[in-house]
């Protein structure tokens, strides 16, 4: 089985989230899928409401304070991504922008990517593709067909039968298709030598 490592950015900023609570509906589902395609996945989650005086910090001064580092380290390792952020006034949340703003130019080009996010109506559930989608097809990702919006009505008692369900599996087993045909994301280390240390002498 082939062992790959899927990272969830979650910008919610109450606790607990609906946010969250789609996003792990989301990695639950891809998990699932990637399974039936004999890919055993890794999940890491990144609670940006927890990172958001670091990613200030880093705004202001360029340095990444080592939380921080760690969660930008683990985005540029991943071999997917689910991202998620609350719709604030018809776009993605700031935290959620100053996040991937502070994330290496380069992170994540070729990196397949499902993005949702949640609003209280479905009003702002076209924000996905006129504001999401922009963003990491700038960032060079590779971006699964379906995304996943999800409204205050969609968590009603049937929703675990109703579209967002629907929705939810087909965008899992998209992105899990993308994890089964890549090879695993290798991160070269900046620092290592490349030559032998005997060859240099």
């Amino acid at each position: 089985m082939k062992q790959r490592n899927l990272v969830v950015v979650s910008a919610g900023l109450s606790q607990p989230s609906s946010t969250r609570l789609l996003a792990d509906q989301l990695s639950a589902a891809v998990v699932s899928a990637a399974a039936d395609g004999d890919v055993e996945l890794t999940v890491q989650v990144i609670e940006l409401r927890d990172l958001a005086h670091d990613i200030a910090n880093h705004l202001l001064t360029g340095f990444p304070p080592a939380a921080l580092k760690d969660a930008l380290d683990a985005v540029a390792a991943a071999d997917a991504l689910i991202a998620v952020s609350p719709i604030f006034t018809a776009s993605y949340s700031g935290l959620f922008k100053s996040f991937f703003d502070v994330l290496d130019k380069d992170a994540l080009t070729g990196k397949p990517v499902l993005i949702a996010a949640t609003a209280g109506t479905a009003r702002h559930s076209l924000a996905l593709e006129h504001a999401l989608r922009p963003l990491f097809a700038y960032l060079h990702a590779v971006v699964v067909p379906t995304s996943v919006f999800a409204a205050s009505d969609d968590w009603g008692a049937d929703s675990a039968d109703g579209m967002l369900r629907s929705r939810i599996t087909r965008a899992a087993s998209e992105l899990a298709r993308e994890l089964a045909s890549r090879e695993p994301v290798t991160v070269v280390d900046p620092f290592a030598l490349t030559v032998d240390f005997k060859d240099l002498l």
